[in-house]
């Protein structure tokens, strides 16, 4: 069975490598070009070079040289990991056997590509990996595999994605190209009734409103970490918040109600929240007993007079 595939990032790399130690025929290989401010090369460029696959380099599958080079290639398959792109019609019928993609949740729920940040704002116990067809809409083809997390009280997007998502991911997607290679797989469609999409994560989904319950903002803040941070202001500059722990506590929404060496403590709608990192504008992320020492806030100033409320999904 001929395999192209079509990956980025870590998760790709990995991927990739993992197809090929099983003995999986990997006729060609599609990422990402290199960015200049990239500091590490493309894993996935890297693992294609390495075991000598023809590699090509580009931002958009739908680009007529991508087809054509899918096309010369006659894949059997598409596997593709981490991927930004849409996949084109075009680029599909040219494998016989269609494609397979991996998402990180529990289709139908969390189409889209900020699956992961939306399920811990939106307070999910559970997240999970699915594997399926690839078909001509978002996240909609049917089913070949699926497994469920826990998403822990302290999970943030990088814990819930580097410590069991990526892992679970790598392996189903060897097993679901192990299935389809040995004829074995079956697929379930998904139920539209229960399906929810959710756009691609931004800054103004993000920003803080102090007003809102202690449960709601420490979600808010695990699930923009480490992308796109959680926004307020202090002193009339925009400051993002990473890492927190709810606290007891009371005081104007907003307001700094107890500052230690470590960590600052801010009144919510219903409670109190310890800021343990944060990162202002144009500066690296630092921890709060850097920004503590640095900046001297004291008890009773507010963070985010002019910030407008962001809105979970």
């Amino acid at each position: 069975m001929k395999i192209i595939f079509i990956g980025q990032a870590p998760f790709g790399g990995h991927t990739l490598e993992t197809l090929l130690s099983q003995g999986e025929s990997v006729t060609g290989v599609i990422t990402v070009p290199d960015v200049p401010s990239q500091k590490q090369p493309n894993p996935v460029a890297q693992v294609a070079r390495k075991h000598e696959i023809p590699l090509l380099r580009t931002r958009l599958l739908k680009a007529p040289e991508a087809i054509d080079w899918v096309r010369m290639l006659q894949p059997d398959l598409l596997v593709l990991a981490f991927v930004t792109s849409f996949v084109p019609a075009a680029m599909l019928a040219a494998a016989r056997l269609g494609g397979i993609n991996y998402h990180p949740s529990l289709l139908p729920a969390y189409r889209g590509g900020s699956a992961i940040n939306w399920a811990i704002i939106n307070g999910e116990k559970k997240s999970g990996v699915t594997i399926h067809s690839i078909d001509e809409g978002v996240d909609t083809g049917p089913i070949l595999l699926q497994e469920a997390v826990d998403i822990a009280p302290d999970d943030t997007v990088k814990s819930l994605y580097f410590d069991k998502l990526f892992p679970l991911g790598v392996s189903m997607m060897a097993e679901a190209v192990r299935l389809i290679r040995t004829g074995k797989a079956t697929t379930v469609a998904q139920d539209e009734e229960k399906a929810s999409f959710q756009p691609v994560i931004t800054a103004a989904d993000t920003v803080i409103s102090w007003q809102r319950p202690t449960a709601e903002l420490y979600n808010l803040i695990r699930g923009a970490n480490p992308h796109p941070g959680a926004t307020t202001t202090f002193r009339g500059g925009d400051l993002m918040i990473f890492d927190a722990r709810p606290a007891g506590g009371s005081g104007r929404a907003g307001e700094i109600i107890a500052i230690t060496e470590q960590y600052i403590t801010v009144a919510t709608g219903d409670g109190a929240l310890k800021i343990l990192s944060v990162r202002k504008k144009g500066e690296k992320k630092q921890a709060a007993a850097d920004f503590i020492a640095a900046d001297q806030p004291k008890i009773s100033e507010i963070f985010g007079e002019t910030a407008q409320p962001g809105a979970p999904r």
